[in-house]
């Protein structure tokens, strides 16, 4: 009973021909003196016909199985007849006519059916992901999987790329999120930890002449999770010699263009549109802009500053701003509507949140009053304000009014559903600042990694005013999830102990942590720069699901647990006196 054919190989050119199947039992229906079973492998489902007419034996095990066994059948392919196709699947037009059967292994009633669009919880099917697996949308994500990380290394060996495998156990390094920690048997007392990236080895590559390098990684950051985070996750990881942004950028445009015809059959025009950080944060509130529709936030602050409303003028003398959005057609949101508003800008830093709403005879609105007439007109004129209009304001410092404002846009979007979900928006984001400024921890802090280079020019910048210096760095954005993010590095020794001292890195800190990668530096190293792709979230997008955990064989939870293998889970005293260890009771 050695399989033949897949389910899905088979189509009318195979009429009359013997073939031996091999898959699950997806549902049979007894029709009297006829069973019939979906048949379902990988590829697909097939119909398969047991009569007592063509084997007795085989005809009553079919009326014995169930859902989820797992059976082979031999038997003829026949076509269906007349007014008993299926259009719904690919073997619709035939079916097998089974001559012999035999149950390789029966199956317990699974806890969920295994079908898709099933509202079960999700701890539930990762419990049993096993069985999720074999649902057809859940496959599909696989196949589109295996298709992208395929396509990735096609592409990139065509254009001269060797893939090279970094280290897993390596030193550790938290700048970023915590590390997951290794300890070693044989080093009693020390660690191991597990790469948040492969950035430091990629760039020895570069040191060690490879000058085209990339890696499908397995990356580890012990973070806290959301939808789009898991403690491991996987990303493409690429870093070239003698390159500057614009090759960057063509290359990865072109990866993606072939990534989404080989994956999904669609064109993506190219090049991409690129904002600047500072424009980002302007219009739309957030450094990983949704441009799939407009709603831009509007700059007020100087049309505004003398305004007899505190919250306003006040706002701008501390060296705040003051930015609106004008939501079009909105004049009819309800008092509870706006309120809703008000309480998602609240959440996310705000102390309030202004409005007006524009009609054809009047503004309403609690802050018209503390307006000159003169005032109010040229900020109507600046927020293009027409009648049936709401007009929503932001006043705070330039981070918070961008948080609030970006959230507040977002919203509007989906409520006024603005967002084609069919649409992809790619965008690059360039210029953003080097450093900022930690206010807890009181030191600067890069904005993308301590690795990434200023430009040029900025570089006298770092020994007076660092907060103006703007870096070399680029994120891909892609319906507003950053899907990849890189730089041109530093490559020379005394610009990298310039960044590490102004991050609060002393010398013998920096030399502790990093001191194997200044010394690579003191024997050539090429300009070079790189950048890596989330795959998981790039999967996720282009399968159309909403977490990455759909895409992902085995994920973790948002508590960073296995459920399928009940992962983490003590050892024994044994394993902990091996390593050293010994825990401590809470």
């Amino acid at each position: 009973m050695k399989r033949t054919h897949s389910a899905t190989d088979l189509t009318v050119d195979h009429a009359g021909q013997e073939v031996v199947l091999n898959g699950w039992v997806d549902t049979r229906r007894d029709h009297g003196g006829l069973v019939f079973i979906d048949l379902r492998d990988r590829s697909g489902i097939i119909q398969v016909v047991f009569s007592p007419d063509f084997d007795q034996e085989s005809f009553h095990l079919a009326e014995q199985v169930r859902s989820e066994y797992v059976i082979a059948v031999r038997g003829e392919v026949r076509r269906r007849p007349e007014d008993t196709e299926n259009p719904n699947l690919k073997t619709g037009l035939i079916e097998v006519y089974a001559r012999q059967m035999e149950v390789f292994s029966p199956a317990k009633t699974p806890p969920f059916y295994i079908e898709d669009g099933i509202e079960v919880d999700e701890t539930l099917r990762l419990r049993y992901r096993y069985l999720d697996l074999r649902r057809p949308e859940m496959r599909e994500c696989m196949i589109l999987r295996h298709r992208v990380t395929q396509t990735m290394r096609s592409f990139l060996d065509q254009r001269g790329f060797i893939e090279i495998e970094t280290p897993i156990l390596t030193k550790s390094s938290p700048e970023g999120a915590r590390d997951y920690l290794v300890p070693s048997r044989v080093h009693p007392g020390e660690f191991f930890a597990l790469p948040q990236s492969p950035q430091i080895f990629k760039q020895i590559l570069m040191v060690a002449g490879m000058e085209k390098y990339f890696q499908i990684a397995r990356c580890f950051r012990d973070e806290d999770l959301r939808a789009d985070r898991q403690p491991e996750f996987t990303q493409l990881d690429m870093e070239m010699s003698f390159v500057d942004e614009e090759e960057v950028f063509s290359l990865v445009e072109d990866l993606m263009a072939a990534l989404f015809e080989k994956g999904l059959g669609q064109t993506i025009p190219t090049p991409f549109p690129r904002i600047t950080y500072e424009e980002a944060m302007l219009k739309y509130g957030s450094d990983k802009p949704d441009l799939r529709f407009g709603l831009e936030i509007v700059e007020l602050t100087d049309l505004v500053q003398d305004v007899e409303f505190k919250v306003f003028s006040s706002a701008v003398k501390a060296g705040g701003v003051v930015r609106a959005i004008n939501a079009k057609g909105c004049a009819s949101f309800t008092r509870r509507e706006i309120d809703e508003l008000t309480k998602i800008a609240v959440d996310h830093g705000a102390k309030g949140m202004a409005w007006i709403i524009v009609t054809e005879d009047e503004l309403r609105s609690p802050i018209t009053k503390f307006f000159t007439t003169e005032q109010i007109e040229r900020v109507l004129q600046t927020l293009d304000a027409q009648p049936g209009d709401l007009l929503l304001f932001s006043a705070d410092s330039a981070t918070t009014v961008a948080r609030v404002m970006g959230a507040i846009r977002l919203e509007l979007g989906k409520r006024l559903g603005l967002i084609d979900d069919t649409q992809l928006s790619f965008a690059w984001v360039t210029e953003f600042p080097l450093l900022e400024y930690d206010e807890e921890e009181k030191r600067y802090v890069a904005v993308h990694h301590m690795f990434t280079s200023p430009r040029v020019e900025d570089i006298g910048l770092l020994d007076n005013n660092p907060l103006q210096a703007k870096s070399r760095a680029y994120d891909l954005i892609l319906n507003g999830t950053e899907i990849g993010g890189g730089s041109i590095r530093i490559h020379r020794r005394d610009w990298q102990e310039k960044m590490f001292k102004l991050v609060g890195l002393t010398s013998e800190e920096a030399y502790d942590k990093f001191g194997y990668m200044l010394d690579a530096f003191e024997y050539g190293t090429p300009p070079h720069g790189g950048i890596a792709f989330g795959v998981d979230r790039l999967v996720m997008i282009m399968a159309g699901r909403s977490s990455i955990r759909d895409v992902i064989a085995f994920p973790k939870t948002q508590s960073a647990s296995c459920l399928l293998t009940q992962a983490p889970s003590p050892v024994s005293s044994k394993q902990l006196r091996e390593l050293s260890l010994k825990i401590r009771e809470k």
